[in-house]
């Protein structure tokens, strides 16, 4: 599994705590014995002979691997190794993560409690066929990008790495910006983007010419940002293959961290610790695009909250990312009782667990 270490979001934290090795009490994993480790690194080494294809290739993702395919549909398949009845479970959490929400309080209840303030109306809106979103177009709302936004909270740990930015989230706005508001709700921000061309000389002496992005939050809908507020564009990335970077033990991915370089690569790779509301505890961030949640559950968690509003186990209050400057927001019609239920969450987990990665 080592081998799908360069699709991880390993972004750069880290504390003299990361030294120790975090359980994995969200894996139900068995300790390896010295043959199944013997097996393993003989499966991920390296090839030294770029002639032939190597052993296991064509599988990438294991016996859940599943055909290629060269329709829309590409990246919505189950797992191969799935059972028929794991499968139908599978449909249910797509079901789920098509599903269009609406604001409450509505006839359909199943399917209310969107926003006050949102990214989209559903995950699939992101997350188009289950691969990777895009900027808009000209003139075109922007749903599968936005931004961020933070500002430098003032206790910096003392013992924080010299590259490392304790934040916060910002006092009026939250921890990301919403384009859209139901009824009677403004929206936070417009998204604003200009492109400046950048020119850039091949190795073979061919020059292209690159589009460098400038992102702008326009139209506030809640008074400035804070002075110190740090914007930071982010685009929803494809959802294959996320089960199986979560089954990788934490410690062979600390194996392969680098803070100092030692190897002289360029990469000074360091794990970021985060808390997990699912475990209760500090473990290894792994999901997004820094890694910031360390479960698939934890990851759709939050985005049900921050990018449409709902309420979740892990996230019950029903104004999603509002905050106490925006009374209106707090004080608005939500869906009743839990909007996304326990079981809910578990179809969503499943199916994001378990979209295949082609051969």
């Amino acid at each position: 599994m080592t081998r799908f270490l360069p699709c991880l979001s390993l972004f750069l934290l880290a504390t003299a705590a990361q030294a120790q090795t975090p359980p994995d009490p969200h894996l139900a994993s068995v300790p390896r014995t010295a043959a199944e480790v013997a097996r393993i690194a003989a499966v991920v080494a390296p090839t030294e002979d770029f002639t032939k294809p190597e052993k296991f290739e064509d599988k990438p993702g294991g016996a859940a691997t599943t055909r290629a395919r060269d329709t829309a549909d590409a990246f919505s398949q189950p797992s191969g190794n799935l059972r028929p009845a794991e499968v139908a479970d599978f449909n249910l959490g797509n079901g789920l993560f098509t599903k269009l929400w609406v604001s409450a309080p509505s006839s359909t209840q199943a399917s209310d409690g969107l926003g006050p303030l949102y990214n989209a109306r559903s995950c699939q809106n992101c997350h188009l066929k289950d691969g990777r979103g895009h900027p808009p177009a000209p003139g075109e709302a922007s749903v599968s990008l936005f931004l961020r936004i933070s500002i430098p909270d003032p206790k910096q740990p003392a013992d924080a790495i010299a590259e490392y930015l304790a934040t916060l989230p910002d006092p009026t706005y939250g921890g990301q910006l919403q384009e859209f508001g139901i009824a009677g709700h403004k929206a936070e921000y417009h998204l604003g983007i200009t492109y400046a061309p950048v020119d850039v000389t091949l190795a073979g002496g061919e020059v292209v010419t690159l589009r460098a992005p400038t992102y702008t939050a326009g139209n506030l809908g809640y008074g400035p940002l804070n002075p110190g507020a740090m914007l930071s564009p982010r685009v929803a990335s494809q959802m294959i293959g996320l089960g199986l970077l979560e089954t990788i033990p934490a410690a062979d991915i600390l194996a392969n961290a680098d803070p100092d370089d030692a190897n002289g690569d360029g990469i000074s790779g360091r794990a970021n610790m985060v808390a997990a509301p699912s475990i209760g505890a500090p473990v290894l961030g792994r999901f997004g695009w820094k890694a910031g949640q360390p479960t698939v559950r934890d990851q759709s968690a939050a985005a049900f909250s921050g990018d449409m509003g709902l309420s979740t186990p892990l996230h019950p209050n029903g104004f999603g990312d509002c905050t106490d400057a925006q009374k209106s927001c707090l004080t608005a019609p939500d869906g009743g009782q839990t909007e996304v239920t326990a079981q809910g969450m578990d179809l969503v987990t499943f199916y994001a667990r378990n979209l295949a990665v082609p051969a």
